[in-house]
């Protein structure tokens, strides 16, 4: 990240949900999503990132609904959720128990009948035949044309319009490294001074952090994966992991997640990508040197792919079956300093030990304060000699509940596909 540019200090120790309006309740609207604000920062959430709550396009419509990301009118709401009054409310209502609300900006393209290309053909890219196109097969959307300086105006404008009348925190900015970097750096400097903002580049390209406080770990994400398949060592991580500390900007914030809207419809949920991997990699998710990002419907757990384009709502049973287990891992990032994100004086070092072809163990420090990260990711029980993870003092399981003395144990045991988090007990 540039040093002109800083995140906002309330980034450091929080975690993002995002949230699938369409899919989330019977009604589908803004009215009724806000009845889940009080259990969704009981489990730990602090920033709620909202897909597109824009109206959406008719013309070249894919599905009975169509996607999120084909806006018609950037400042308005789709009447399917609601009101622009009834998103105010819910933001005053977030705001007064504590989140951050992020919107999604989709600055790339728009649906091929936002009233734009009515008025303002010439915002548009145009093909050698003088038409409207979008060169990445997305036939239900249109590019933008950043050449264009009235547009880029135009986009401010509309940013700006969404801070000054919804007071949003900041900006999820989809497929933010197709749009110039240039505009995004205008963009922030004409909107920072309005109030302090977080932004959120949909991109895994190291020069974005010149201007955007966190991008995304797709790389990650699909090691992930490729590690429950079986096509790659556990050792794998680390390669990605050692990518990400050489090549990106030490002071740039990662967001890691196991699954998200784009995964979970086209690829499928973290249960199909990741096996019985997939409670393993979300608390690394949530341990390691990053923003923890959880998706609508993984604390129930959701475990079917959601239509896109269609009504298909969440099979949500009154029961949170992992509730507690994000709660615990969300609540100890925001309570021990050694899990804040991008703290240059954290120290954060993998545990070597004989069975690294197996587990993934880390430690994290600050001070005096510390975590240890324990995954098991085979299905068989797994023993680990203390003395090999050169661990000491007394130690608290965060799951559990129970205190440990290293000085005393000899070892630790991990169920098949388990995991365990230790947190350092002073005095």
């Amino acid at each position: 990240m540039s040093e002109s540019f800083r995140p906002v200090d309330w980034i450091y120790s929080s975690n993002i949900y995002e949230v699938n309006l369409r899919q989330y309740t019977p009604e589908g609207t803004i009215r009724a999503f806000a009845r889940e604000l009080p259990r969704l920062r009981d489990m730990g959430i602090d920033v709620l990132w909202f897909m597109p709550i824009t109206p959406i396009g008719h013309e070249k419509r894919i599905g009975s609904l169509g996607s999120y990301y084909a806006c018609s009118d950037y400042t308005s709401i789709n009447p399917e959720f609601g009101t622009l009054e009834d998103f105010v409310a819910l933001v005053n209502q977030a705001h007064a128990l504590g989140f951050r609300v992020l919107i999604d900006i989709v600055a790339n393209h728009t649906a091929w009948d936002h009233h734009w290309t009515r008025k303002h053909p010439e915002y548009y890219r145009l093909n050698e035949h003088g038409q409207f196109f979008d060169p990445h097969g997305w036939t239900d959307v249109i590019d933008l044309n950043y050449d264009n300086p009235e547009l880029r105006k135009a986009m401010i404008d509309m940013m700006r319009w969404w801070i000054q009348t919804a007071d949003v925190d900041g900006f999820r900015c989809d497929m933010a490294m197709l749009v110039p970097l240039d505009f995004w750096k205008q963009a922030r400097e004409t909107l920072d001074p309005l109030k302090p903002l977080f932004w959120l580049a949909e991109c895994e390209e190291i020069a974005y952090h010149e201007v955007f406080d966190a991008t995304y770990t797709w790389k990650f994400l699909h090691k992930m994966e490729s590690v429950w398949r079986g096509d790659s060592p556990v050792g794998g991580l680390d390669e990605v992991l050692d990518y990400y500390d050489t090549m990106f900007p030490s002071n740039g914030l990662r967001v890691y997640c196991t699954t998200n809207h784009d995964e979970n419809s086209h690829s499928g949920s973290e249960y199909e990508r990741m096996g019985d991997m997939a409670k393993a990699f979300a608390v690394l998710c949530c341990t390691w040197n990053g923003l923890p990002l959880i998706y609508s419907g993984q604390e129930l757990p959701n475990k079917k792919r959601l239509k896109f384009f269609d009504k298909d709502q969440i099979d949500w049973t009154g029961s949170y079956g992992l509730h507690g287990f994000f709660r615990t891992l969300l609540l100890l990032r925001k309570r021990n300093p050694a899990l804040r994100s991008g703290d240059p004086a954290i120290t954060i070092h993998r545990l070597n030990n004989a069975l690294d072809d197996r587990c993934f163990t880390f430690a994290r420090r600050a001070g005096d304060d510390q975590v240890l990260v324990l995954l098991n990711l085979t299905g068989e029980e797994l023993v680990l000699p203390v003395s090999e993870l050169l661990i000491q003092g007394t130690w608290r399981e965060v799951f559990m509940g129970n205190w440990t003395d290293f000085s005393k144990a000899t070892h630790f045991v991990l169920p098949a596909w388990g995991y365990a988090v230790y947190e350092k007990i002073n005095g």
